[in-house]
């Protein structure tokens, strides 16, 4: 499943790196894109498992000196052939 975060706080490069090393670290994070104030994180989880991984990100988040406002759900879309 792919989670989209919406963050404050990240104002600067080295707040991105910092942001992207705290989810990265998370377990069950498979991957982070990270851009000023959003993240995308692909994690392999079931849904009874989703919420529990997003209270880790948001702590994860909040371990930089950032906050994670909004958390979006998507499922992984597959390529149509």
């Amino acid at each position: 499943m792919r989670l989209v975060l919406i963050i404050e706080g990240m104002l600067a490069v080295h707040a991105k790196h910092g942001v992207f090393t705290a989810l990265a670290a998370v377990p069950g994070v498979l991957r982070a894109e990270v851009i000023l104030g959003r993240a995308t994180v692909e994690v392999a989880a079931g849904l009874g498992e989703i919420a529990g991984i997003e209270a880790q990100l948001r702590e994860a988040v909040a371990l930089v000196g950032c906050t994670v406002l909004e958390i979006h759900r998507q499922s992984r879309i597959l390529p149509t052939l």
